[in-house]
């Protein structure tokens, strides 16, 4: 049974960072597997943040968040995190964590079957 469980959110002022982790376990060959940050604000369609594939050497991100935030794994720990720095009002949403076998565009919510139930992180001015 695929479990994701993300850590991390909270409440920070602009310009502040937060560092959210992801720890999957049930990923059978994990290191193969997609896995991606989306967010999804009120009244908002989710959306997708960044993502890491190909064992770790690739990576996507929303324009949005370009040089602001970076993605890692630990395949080791079957843990992923999302580094936000520079961190914007415009941020504040629930953040989840997935995961798929295979995805033909990564930042794609739809292209996700497994999900984590998210953390809030609002960023305030």
């Amino acid at each position: 049974q695929v479990q994701l469980v993300e850590s991390g959110g909270g409440s920070v002022q602009a310009g502040g960072s937060l560092r959210l982790s992801c720890s999957a376990s049930g990923l059978t060959y994990s290191t193969y597997y997609y896995m991606g940050w989306f967010r999804q604000a009120p009244g908002k369609s989710r959306e997708g943040v960044a993502a890491i594939y190909g064992g770790g050497t690739s990576t996507d991100y929303v324009d949005s968040v370009k040089g602001r935030f970076t993605i890692s794994r630990d395949n080791a720990k079957n843990i992923l995190y999302l580094q936000m720095n520079s961190l914007k009002p415009e941020d504040t949403a629930m953040y989840y964590c997935a995961a798929t076998g295979y995805s033909s565009s990564p930042l794609r919510p739809y292209t996700y079957n497994y999900w984590g139930q998210g953390t809030q992180v609002t960023v305030s001015s």
